[in-house]
């Protein structure tokens, strides 16, 4: 008896302590909840203990929870839905970009962008070492690489070395100071490797024309001065800030072992190419990590599975940090579309050069690669942008399906043209299609500098979100950020206009707001490999949720796209409120 005792009431202290322990400490009432959870999906009202979500119901349901210690906020009405996530972002070059240089895709003549460049000196923030470089550059300025020469080669910038950088980070253009410094000149253009000849554009004489696209803007890339870690930390920080800004609360980086500086397209990594993952290391240690990020090892196009020892030990230097995973590898297949580019690979040639761009894969053996990262448990996530590349991404991961049922998920990202053959493709193999449809838009890149140069065909399905759709793939929401915006929201409207400039850019291929909705949190989620702890208001799921300014759910498609974000809420704790 005098032992049973000491056990009922340590029985009863623990009871009490359970109790205390399952409080609930958050209630948000009288809300337009949007769960993305498939099986409750609208609700009014969610409950959060401990950082998760607790439980989601009516406001009758979820107050029977409240506590004297429950924080109860009313939300009036407004709308809430989970963290977004994206799944392309490279977030740090975002941050060192929004301190920088940027034209931000904006065209004017060759003067303006003297006078322009001249300020940007002057203020310090086109200065890089001894470089100036401006970023944002649209591809519509590679057709006056001449015009760039005459002006950028000569007078007050005969001996300085200049860079603009265009806006999709696979083009670029140098002056000759720059190409010197790089090792560019008519010799090396003539004993180009045939994996390298049009990447370095070429004037009449056969000297370069400061035009470079992919390999040939890795060697300019290279000789770029390169961020101290006290930049790249404050470039993450930056980032981060702006991300949850914009109900960001998640993102996938793709080539987090790659730095400015560093080649990307032609990487060869070894275990000391870290890139961009020491700064989220430092973010996280500084107790500023506010979002899940997935970080990919970017693999040469040609690695053989030996090859994957190399960037398992990359990752194990980086395991444990709070907030970040390193689930997979991502690979390029080809390049970039737009002309004067032509890198990207294409089942029919373009029909200006005759040529069909550049697959970076060997079609031969690319499904052992794949095979062997799937066999790890690691996911692979693809760059394809032309037809073809989309075709010899999905049968690399056939051949990892053929192996074996692993349940990873795999992805193909861009996605600008498909063909139709590939579209049934996708549901089948389990790949994601991680979209950036804020591009899909009647513009100057997609129709200028594409529509003359493709087959008509090909044209058709650009960006074929819908189509993809129909035949049972799930779509992913990504923006390629800092290529493009990484406002969700401007996204999500886009998909579903498909409206610019020049019109609509195919109008059967626009997607409905819910399968946005849902690109954005749990489709999202399972990309980037992380569906059981965040992308949907579930109970056991991280609470990461944000309050929106308007009912984006019945709101026309233009005040969607305008849509603020009031407050960010990340593991249950309020990180961004909007100042007002």
């Amino acid at each position: 008896m005098k032992r049973f005792i000491p056990n009922l009431l340590m029985a009863a202290v623990s009871f009490a302590s359970l109790e205390a322990m399952a409080a609930t400490d958050l209630v948000l009432l009288n809300g337009k909840i949007f769960t993305a959870d498939r099986a409750n999906p609208k609700v009014q009202a969610l409950a959060v203990q401990d950082g998760k979500v607790q439980q989601v119901g009516s406001d009758a349901q979820i107050k029977a929870l409240i506590t004297p210690n429950t924080k109860v906020v009313n939300l009036g009405g407004k709308a809430l839905m989970p963290g977004l996530i994206d799944t392309h972002s490279h977030a740090i070059f975002g941050g060192l970009e929004m301190v920088s240089a940027n034209m931000e895709d904006e065209v004017v003549d060759v003067d303006e962008l003297e006078k322009r460049l001249r300020g940007w000196r002057d203020d310090g923030k086109a200065k890089h070492g001894d470089v100036l470089s401006v970023a944002g550059m649209s591809s519509a300025y590679w057709s006056q690489a001449e015009a760039l020469g005459k002006k950028f080669n000569n007078g007050e910038w005969a001996k300085v070395p200049v860079v603009f950088t265009g806006s999709d980070h696979h083009t670029a253009w140098a002056n000759n100071v720059m190409l010197e410094r790089a090792g560019i000149d008519a010799a090396l253009l003539k004993n180009l490797p045939d994996a390298e000849k049009g990447t370095i554009g070429q004037l009449a004489d056969g000297s370069p024309n400061g035009f470079v696209v992919d390999a040939g803007w890795d060697r300019v890339a290279t000789k770029m001065p390169v961020p101290t870690a006290a930049d790249m930390l404050t470039a993450a920080q930056s980032a981060l800030r702006y991300n949850n800004s914009l109900g960001i609360t998640a993102w996938m980086d793709p080539a987090a072992n790659a730095a400015p500086g560093e080649p990307v397209y032609a990487l060869k990594p070894t275990e000391k190419t870290v890139g961009v993952l020491p700064a989220y290391k430092a973010l996280a240690e500084s107790g500023g990590m506010s979002a899940h990020v997935a970080a990919l090892l970017v693999a040469n196009p040609k690695s053989v599975p030996a090859d994957l020892d190399v960037l398992e030990k990359v990752r194990q230097q980086f395991q444990g940090v709070p907030n970040l995973t390193l689930p997979g590898i991502k690979i390029f297949a080809d390049g970039v579309i737009e002309y004067p580019a032509q890198s990207a690979a294409m089942i029919d040639p373009y029909s200006n050069s005759h040529k069909q761009g550049e697959l970076l894969i060997d079609p031969q053996h690319f499904g052992e690669l794949v095979s062997a990262i799937d066999q790890r448990g690691w996911l692979v996530h693809i760059h394809a942008i032309g037809d073809r590349a989309v075709r010899e991404a999905l049968n690399g991961i056939a051949q990892a399906r053929k192996d074996r049922q692993s349940g990873v998920t795999h992805s193909v990202t861009h996605l600008q043209m498909v063909n139709p053959k590939e579209f049934a493709r996708f549901k089948p193999l389990n790949v994601i299609a991680s979209m950036q449809l804020l591009w899909a838009s009647a513009d100057d890149y997609t129709t200028d500098m594409i529509k003359p140069y493709v087959s008509a065909a090909a044209f058709r399905y650009q960006y074929p979100a819908h189509s993809l759709l129909k035949q049972g793939a799930t779509i992913a929401g990504a923006s390629d950020w800092p290529v493009s915006s990484p406002n969700p929201f401007n996204a999500m409207a886009q998909a579903m206009t498909r409206t610019g400039p020049m019109g609509v850019l195919n109008a059967d291929e626009r997607l409905d707001r819910e399968t946005m909705f849902y690109a954005y949190t749990l489709n999202a989620a399972r990309t980037i490999g992380l569906e059981k702890q965040i992308g949907s208001l579930s109970p056991g799921k991280q609470a990461d949720f944000i309050v929106l300014d308007r009912d984006v759910f019945s709101v026309d498609d233009k005040a969607l796209h305008d849509t603020q974000v009031l407050q960010t809420w990340f593991a249950g704790r309020e990180i961004y409120t909007a100042t007002r």
